[in-house]
């Protein structure tokens, strides 16, 4: 038999196939499931065993425990999960993963799946087109189903029949029979296929299929499946690369407890292997040894991974300590670091939108910080100080156009991802709040700048003009305390109230109209000249004009919580 190029082109086809319904699959259930996703993940990790469940239980869902720990691992850059939260809902995961082995098994080699994956598409179509997000994912979800079995089908028929090919036959069992050397070896071509393919399931899949052919034992099959185990952490330490310290810390606790379950396990492998398959033989009656084989590799996947978290749960703190010891903590990070976004590999879609929103957050903060300095600012005496502060705030200028541009084309990426139409409506008024935060800073910095230019011109207000001046940048303080108490409860999915800032924004209007009209009467009257007049009603009109932003800043936060519902 010749195995042409054209037969190779078909393999890698239906590999890509395979990986593509994968993908469609995950991707459809995420957006299925939405925002329920993200309050399962946060609610039940209260202790060890319920985040191993929660990841369990995710993983077995959307069929990739790489998703799984790259949201996990973006959970902890957006300081959602503590570190100790991450490990167990990440060895959950590892459980979760185990079920798509199984999947296979049953499906894949006892039924033709393949034959059901036409008609389920003919089912799915109609789901496609509707015009209801839920049932459009839920379309794609059995989409992404049919293509994981077609690619799994056309697997099995184009590769290569090495039993009629002994040259090839002879290729792989040249390395098969040196004893645990072998086993070390196929450890290594796991861990580095996996790397590559950046899926353990695709992997599995083709474990299976070669140990299913009688390519290879069983025993070099459970040695990939356990190299597929390493490899499988590559994803979520490529994602964490941007994030911060925790996040980092989260993936690579994903990499040290499955190395050290590797070790344990290669320390008794051939008792371990050979008591799985004895389970399979006496209990589970597989029939042929096609299936036979398919059924061992999955058990063993499984139960390789139930006891490694059996046995690490209660190392939790353990392993903890040792990812802090290897990824020490950062300096406080510069002002100008976006904290929550990463910049390099995107998460899930639905929740990046997450990470984004924790990023407005810090960015309103830090608008509030830069208002606070325009308050020192307006009794500094000593000209050093003065000219310390007005640099301080104009740097934090630039921070703000930075942030207002980084977190823009965050959203504009996330954007053109695969989202529900409702998200979709959220990011527009998430866009909206981050041109008027930076609005705000604009404000702030026009108000430096009025300061400054009333000292070069030697003006010293009268004691009432300072008094009005406090009082309105008390107000427009309240305003924005206000604003980011709303971003806040909005963070964490409660009801808001907006009637609050209103009411301030009101006292704002009418303060400014009452001290516009007692300008023109004080000027009038000789209380002070025209130019000081003209200062002091600059920083009263910008304090106004800040507090419209304000406004619109909350508006927005309240349209963006109409569409979460």
């Amino acid at each position: 038999m010749q195995y042409s190029f054209y037969d190779f082109l078909k393999l890698i086809g239906s590999l890509g196939l395979f990986l593509y319904g994968m993908k469609i699959m995950s991707e459809g259930l995420q957006k299925a499931a939405g925002d329920r996703l993200r309050s399962i993940l946060t609610a039940m990790t209260t202790n060890r065993v319920t985040g191993v469940l929660t990841g369990c239980l995710i993983t077995a869902l959307i069929q990739s425990s790489s998703a799984t720990t790259v949201m996990v691992v973006s959970f902890v850059n957006a300081g959602l999960l503590t570190l100790t939260q991450s490990i167990s809902v990440i060895m959950g995961a590892n459980i979760g993963t185990t079920v798509t082995a199984w999947i296979i098994s049953i499906f894949g080699f006892k039924v033709d799946m393949a034959a059901f994956a036409l008609p389920l598409l003919a089912f799915a179509l109609p789901l496609i087109f509707s015009s209801k997000s839920t049932r459009k994912s839920i379309g794609e979800f059995i989409f992404g189903f049919s293509f994981l079995f077609m690619g799994l089908s056309m697997l099995k028929t184009n590769a290569p029949d090495l039993a009629q090919n002994p040259d090839m036959l002879a290729f792989v069992q040249n390395y098969t029979d040196m004893g645990f050397l072998s086993v070390l070896l196929f450890l290594f071509i796991g861990t580095v296929l996996t790397m590559i393919v950046q899926a353990s399931a695709a992997t599995m899949a083709i474990t299976l299929i070669m140990c299913a052919n009688g390519w290879i034992s069983y025993e070099l099959g459970a040695a990939l499946v356990l190299g597929e185990n390493i490899g499988t952490t590559i994803t979520a330490n490529l994602a964490a690369l941007t994030g911060n310290s925790q996040a980092r810390r989260a993936a690579l606790a994903h990499l040290v407890f499955n190395v050290f379950g590797v070790i344990w396990v290669l320390v008794i492998f051939t008792p371990f292997v050979n008591g799985v398959s004895w389970f399979v033989d006496t209990y589970m009656h597989p029939g042929t040894e096609e299936v036979a084989v398919s059924y061992k590799l999955s058990a063993f996947h499984t139960t390789f991974n139930i006891c490694n978290v059996l046995l690490l749960i209660w190392l939790v703190k353990f392993i903890e300590k040792t990812v802090r010891l290897i990824i020490p903590a950062k300096e406080e990070e510069e002002e100008y670091r976006l904290r929550y976004i990463s910049g390099g590999m995107l998460s899930t879609a639905e929740l990046s939108i997450l990470q984004a929103s924790k990023e407005i957050h810090l960015y309103a903060e830090r608008t509030h910080r830069m208002f606070n300095m325009i308050k020192d600012l307006l009794h500094t005496e000593k000209d050093d100080e003065f000219n310390k502060t007005f640099s301080r705030i104009e740097k934090y200028e630039n921070i703000s156009d930075n942030m207002e541009l980084e977190i823009a084309n965050y959203l504009n990426q996330v954007s053109e991802g695969r989202l529900s139409s409702e998200s979709k409506l959220e990011i527009r008024a998430m866009l909206r709040e981050v041109t008027e935060i930076e609005s705000i800073g604009d404000s702030c910095y026009n108000l430096a700048r009025t300061i400054n230019r009333s000292r070069q011109g030697n003006i010293n207000f009268t004691e009432k003009q300072y008094e009005h001046i406090h009082f309105m940048m008390e107000l427009t303080n309240d305003a924005l305390q206000q604003m980011i108490a709303i971003i806040e409860t909005k963070d964490h999915g409660q009801q808001i109230n907006i009637n609050r800032s209103f009411n301030i924004e009101g006292e704002i209007n009418n303060y400014r109209n009452q001290l516009k009209n007692q300008n023109i009467i004080d000027v009038n009257n000789k209380e002070y000249d025209y130019q000081m007049g003209v200062y002091y009603m600059d920083i009263i009109a910008e304090c106004e004009k800040l507090g419209d932003y304000v406004i619109n800043v909350v508006e927005a936060v309240n349209s963006e919580t109409k569409e979460k519902k």
